[in-house]
């Protein structure tokens, strides 16, 4: 019996397996290299929360602002935590305060911007709707029409990082 891939569990194992076959074979690093070649460039909370807050824009003006954007180094990608997103409401006087916040993985600072975006949409997608229903992919393909894609290629990673492979994107230099 060979180890289940805890991060492709949900698909199907004739997937499972060509993922096996290319981690044992050495070629899955390289092929996502290929596919993404270098990382975001996204290197403080600043810079972030411009890029996240431009995805809002884009694709859900009618959802407020976003209060934070950050990347959290408490989030464990092994705990299945990519991002996370959280809305507070506190009482100040009489009037109701609601803050939103989304937190990225600090894992993802070096990451390929797809895989960036990907986590942002699926964030964003939450302070819409709350479950991982039709509506909510929905959502995320309408913001990003190859996110299931992504989102496959980004638990390759996470199935090669686990299986201890390197990280493969070094940050960007700056010049």
């Amino acid at each position: 019996m060979t180890a289940p891939l805890r991060y492709l569990s949900a698909y199907s194992p004739e997937l499972q397996q060509q993922a096996r076959e290319l981690l044992s074979g050495g070629r899955l690093a390289p092929w996502l290299l290929a596919r993404h070649p270098q990382a975001h460039g996204k290197r403080n909370d600043g810079a972030l929360y411009a890029h996240v807050e431009a995805l809002r824009q884009a694709h859900m003006r009618q959802t407020p602002r976003l209060d934070r954007v950050c990347f959290d180094s408490k989030l464990h990608v092994v705990q299945h935590a990519l991002g996370l997103h959280t809305r507070v409401s506190r009482v100040q006087g009489n009037k109701l305060k609601a803050a939103r916040e989304i937190r990225v993985a600090a894992v993802f600072r070096d990451a390929p911007l797809p895989f960036l975006d990907m986590i942002a949409v699926h964030e964003l997608a939450h302070l819409r709707e709350r479950e991982h229903d039709r509506a909510f992919y929905r959502l995320c393909t309408h913001m990003l029409p190859d996110y299931h894609q992504l989102e496959l290629e980004l638990r390759l990673y996470l199935t090669h990082l686990e299986a201890g492979g390197e990280r493969l994107w070094a940050a960007p230099s700056v010049d």
